[in-house]
This record gives C-alpha cells, structure tokens and sequence, in this order.
C-alpha cells in the first residue's frame, strides 16, 4: 500500500466528527474536526492521526443540587470506525505495546475526502495497564498521559510509515500533545544514517500551532520519568537547554524548537505568545469553523436561495448584505424555535417554559474559573432591575468542568442555585452534558452570544464564529478572536476595552470583573435590549452584518487556506 499522493500529516489529540462518537473534549477537538472537514472540502492532500478513546471522554450529568458527576462516555466502535489490518510497536517502560489503528474516511461536498486514523492499545496482545492507554481521553494520572503522548507522537509516526504513507512534507502539530513525533522523526534519520543535519532535516518538516496562553495548559513530564517511559533510544541529552527546564521535558517547548513554522490562533495570541516565548518567531492564524457544519437547517435554506455556492465559497456570505430583513428573521426564529423546545422539555415546571418573543442569551463554555460563567450575575439587583425594565430576560447555560476541576463545578453549581433563586425575575437553564448537538441548537437560537473570558486569558474562542454565521451577534469582552471581530454596533458588542477598564480601574478603585460586569449590564440596559423590543430591524440589521462581516471571514475555509500559504507549502 502506498499514499504517495498525500503531503500533510495532521496530529491532534482530539477530533471531533460525529456527536456519536465521543473522541473530543472541548474546542481542540471541534477546531481539528473543521480543519479536517475543510480539508476534505478543498481537496488538501492530508491524513490526520488521533488516539481512540472507547470510553470517551465523560458525560456530564447533574445533581438536584447543582453538582457535576461524571460518568463512561462508552460507545460501539465499530459502528464508526473501520479496523485496519496494520498494527505497529512503541516500547513503553522497556515492554512492547501493540497499536492497532481505526480508519474514519471524512467526505468533503465533493468527490475528495480526508483519512482520520485513531490509534488503539486496547489489544489482547498487551497488559490490561496498557489497553487502558486508548480508554480515556485526558484521563489517570501524568505517567498514564505521557504514555498516551508516546502512542499518538511516536505510534503515530511508526503508522503512517507502516501504512506506506511515504515522502510527507509537513507534520502539523495541533497542540504540543503530539510533539514526541519530533523525537521519532530524529530517531528515524539517525537509524537511516542520513548524511544530513538531522536538526535542521526535522524541523523542515513540522509545523506547530499553540492554543492557550494558561501555563496548566502545557504539559511538563519528569525527566526520570520520561527517560523511564521512553528508554534509551530517545535521549535528550544535550537538548535540555531547548526544551527541558526544572528538570522536566515541556511538550510546547520541544515543538516550538523543531518547528519551521509556529502560529497562535489569534492575533492578540500570537503577540502574547512571543513575549511568552521569546525567541520563537511566532506568527498569527486565527481560528475559523466549519460554516456547512455550523449553520443550522434554517439559515441553509436561506443562504441557497439568495447566496447559492457558499459552502465551498465561504467568503460569498458577505452577500448576505442583500438579503431583506424579514427572512432573516424568519429563518432565526425556526431555529430559536428548535432550541426553547428542548430547553422546554428540560423544565418541569410549565411556569419557567421559554418563549419565543423574549430575549435569549447564550454562554457555551468550558467551566473553569477564567471564562467566568458568574460575571453576569455580579451585581444580582442591577441584573433585576434591567430584567424588570425590559420584561423578562431569558438565559440559557451549557459547558462542562474538568473531572479534576473543583472550582469549575462550584461554578456550575452557583448558575443553578442562581436559576432556581432568580426564576421569578429570569428564566435561566443550564443544559447538562454539553455536546455538538446541543451547540449546534445554541449557536443558532439564541439572540445574544455572551462571552466573559477574563483578558488575556482567551487564546481565540469559536463558539462567536459559530452564531455569526447563524447571524447571532456576539457581546463579549475584549480578548480573542472577538478583538479582530468586533465591530461596535454593527457586528455585535464589546465588553470595554483595554484603555476603558483601566481609566475606570483608576477612578473607581475596582477590581477588573466589577467595572467589567458594569459595562456588560450598560450594553444591555442602554444599547442591546433597547434595539430588540424597540427596533427590530436595527437589531436585524446587526444579525445581517454579523453574517457578511464575520461569518464570511471566522471560517475555517480562510484559516485552511492561510496554513496553505504560510505554513505547508
């Protein structure tokens, strides 16, 4: 078997594709399955490798009380995934571990279509210990980490090389999750006896993108234990200096000092990155979405009437400019139709149902501290007082914590104890077990996006890409992809910016979070509430902008196309 024809090899430790299949977390997982989709799209000459977790990651379920438990995301593999007959070896703690990989074939819109492999130790060949390598995703402890890191970097390489996917050009690391590929590339030229710099001959080949400016973010593994995991063949001696400190090898390190090509995933990103990482060249793509994955039923339909071709054309939605308001209304509200249905069938109590005619907001996060699930709740009587000015308000909650995060399920746990405090005032939900599904429902049938990251902490966000391109505008601090798409008024809201908040913080001896939830409590009460009731077509008008202005730009069509040109060609 050969695969000469394929150039890009795409390594990312999560990817999502099908919400049946529960092989992502979070946003790395959702990004990598856009990029994969768009590749397939366009025809991009890629393969793509992962690690198959059987059990998932976790679903998320809630107590009366508010708390989150986890339990097995278990699922039918083979109702997915079809098994090759290749299997490779990678030593792990001086003992063989058999991985076999699972083939995902992914159809663009064309004829063209992009391979996702999923690598599994879960044979009858290993130990039970190392069967469990493939069963969860982020899962046990960092020694069981690091040997999942060992399978998808250097079991990663050893199978595309067993597959006969021969003369790959770039390596692209989504994350540094896989960058003990690096390793095996060298290890490869050294066996080979190349008479080549060896250095120089790998990092031709990689590509890197990093994702999070949070140092928990960036996996550091013990020397001891590295050299225990690894065994002699892949020494780091000499290279501590590059990528090794307080005696620990750091996965983002070890890839930015083999990588040709670094980039963050967003312009603010890509700055803090260098001051990060100072003598890295780091460069800037901002991340996009998958609009023919994204865009719910409704807007479809509408986008084939009036802009035919935009699926493989994304940046013809600018077009939506022409489109008259009262359709866009219409196809909106189907599709905030079909999200109050299930946010209604999740309420037991036909006093807290959701209706249509009332303003809707949306918050879809990962629940940790620095999203800040609770800043629009920071001052409960000022959020009272709007509620009872313009009505009622209604808000609608999703997102997981970390199995390990206490602080993000206290978080969940206070937006539910605040929902049943508050349901006189503001109907509030918060969805358990977020998914691809229920995103879908949100990113599209909400009238607001809220977003509350605390700056700089957001590397870019997607979730505000996805209800653009929905015409759902954005309100949301200044931090990500947002300082790039926030057009004031016309494509959404931001929540101040840098000199505002510090004048304020000066004046008013604040905390950041309090003069920040001020300005978010101005933007509803003196801007965004009075345009829906009062105005609708001005509040269509944003909507409409929303989609031509960021929707034809926040896609990962124009993101694939910039990895095109600046990094793999």
């Amino acid at each position: 078997m050969t695969n000469n024809n394929i150039r890009i090899a795409y390594f990312s430790m999560e990817i999502a594709l099908q919400p049946g299949m529960p092989t992502y977390a979070g946003g790395l997982g959702i990004l990598a399955g856009d990029t994969l989709r768009s590749a397939a799209d366009m025809n991009v000459p890629m393969v793509a490798i992962s690690l198959l977790p059987r059990r998932g990651y976790f679903h998320q379920t809630l107590t009366d009380d508010g708390w989150q438990n986890e339990t097995e995301a278990n699922w039918v593999v083979e109702d997915f995934l079809k098994q090759t007959s290749t299997c490779i070896e990678v030593y792990i703690d001086g003992r063989p571990v058999i991985i076999r990989a699972w083939q995902y074939q992914l159809s663009g819109s064309g004829d063209s279509s992009v391979d996702i492999y999923f690598l599994d130790s879960d044979s009858e060949e290993n130990s039970d210990y190392d069967r469990s390598l493939s069963h969860f995703l982020y899962g046990g402890d960092g020694h069981y980490r690091l040997c999942q890191e060992v399978i998808l970097g250097i079991g990663g390489v050893r199978m595309l090389e067993a597959m006969g996917y021969s003369g790959l050009q770039r390596y692209h690391l989504n994350e540094g999750h896989s960058s003990l590929l690096i390793l095996e590339l060298r290890e490869q030229r050294r066996r080979a006896g190349d008479d080549v710099d060896i250095t120089e001959s790998v990092r031709d080949l990689c590509v890197f993108t990093t994702h999070t400016p949070v140092p928990a973010g960036h996996d550091k593994f013990p020397l001891n234990e590295v050299s225990t995991v690894l065994g002699p063949d892949y020494s780091l001696l000499g290279c501590e200096d590059l990528f090794c400190f307080d005696n620990k090898l750091n996965m983002t390190y070890l890839a930015l000092a083999n990588s040709r090509y670094i980039n963050g995933v967003a312009k603010k990103h890509s700055q803090l990155s260098r001051q990060m990482y100072a003598g890295y060249h780091i460069d800037s793509i901002t991340n996009g979405v998958h609009a023919g994955t994204w865009v719910c039923e409704p807007m479809q339909q509408l986008y084939d009437q009036y802009i035919p071709g935009w699926r493989l054309d994304n940046a013809s939605l600018r077009s939506a400019l022409n489109i008259p308001c009262t359709p866009i209304l219409q196809a909106h509200q189907a599709a905030k139709q079909a999200l109050l249905e299930t946010v209604n069938q999740h309420y037991n109590q036909p006093a807290k149902q959701m209706e249509i005619d009332i303003f809707t907001i949306g918050f879809a996060r990962r629940a940790t501290v620095y999203k800040r699930l609770g800043l629009l709740f920071s001052d409960i009587e000022r959020l009272k007082s709007i509620c009872a000015k313009f009505v009622r308000l209604q808000i609608v909650f999703a997102g997981k914590a970390h199995p390990n995060d206490q602080q993000g399920k206290l978080l969940i746990q206070k937006i539910i104890h605040l929902a049943n405090n508050l349901n006189q005032h503001i109907n509030i939900v918060f969805l358990p077990d977020y998914s691809i599904n229920l995103a879908k429902l949100m990113v599209s049938g909400c009238d607001l996006w809220l977003n509350t990251p605390q700056p700089p902490l957001e590397a870019s966000g997607t979730s505000g890409m996805k209800a653009a391109l929905n015409g759902v505008p954005s309100l949301s601090t200044m931090d990500g992809w947002w300082l790039e798409g926030c057009l004031e008024g016309l494509t959404g809201w931001g929540i101040g910016n840098g000199e505002s908040i510090a004048e304020k913080l000066t004046a008013q001896g604040s905390d950041q979070s309090q003069v920040e939830a001020s300005l978010l409590y101005n933007k509803l009460e003196q801007i965004i509430l009075p345009l829906y009731y009062q105005n609708q077509h001005g509040y269509l008008e944003v909507m409409r902008n929303a989609i031509a202005l960021n929707g034809s730009y926040f896609n990962a069509e124009r993101m694939l196309n910039q990895y095109i040109a600046k990094a793999y060609y």
